[in-house]
């Protein structure tokens, strides 16, 4: 229960951006009222990887979106990337976070069938568009 609590205030915080006290008590009876889903057994080595694409996602956010504002990025296209079959809903939903925290990248579609399509700018054309 705690656990869920510390995950969806994070999660509030880091939509609203704001820690006055009244956001805090917004987001304690959100997280409150929200519906709390079947566990689903997670390794810790699956959390551990994810805290470590966090640790690494902030810093390339922060270099990405220095790199747009120099040099813009004229092209784009869509990619297909696997989801691990072993991801619980918990995972599956900070893998697309952690996609589109970084500036070039925005998951736009996620399928059943165990794939997100991301949308991606780039600075060059890619080879197979020329």
């Amino acid at each position: 229960m705690v656990g869920h609590l510390i995950l969806r205030l994070t999660i509030w915080f880091l939509l609203t951006s704001d820690l006055s006290a009244a956001n805090i008590i917004i987001g304690v009876i959100v997280a409150l009222l929200l519906p709390r889903g079947y566990p689903s057994p997670e390794a810790l080595k699956d959390w551990l990887q994810v805290l470590g694409k966090i640790i690494v996602a902030i810093p390339q956010a922060y270099i990405e979106a220095v790199e747009i504002i120099i040099r813009p990025h004229e092209y784009e296209d869509i990619v297909r990337e696997q989801v691990q079959t072993t991801r619980s809903p918990r995972l599956i939903f900070l893998d697309i976070f952690l996609i589109t925290f970084t500036p070039k990248t925005i998951v736009f579609k996620y399928r059943q069938d165990g794939w997100y399509e991301v949308h991606r700018v780039r600075p060059t054309r890619a080879i197979e568009d020329e």
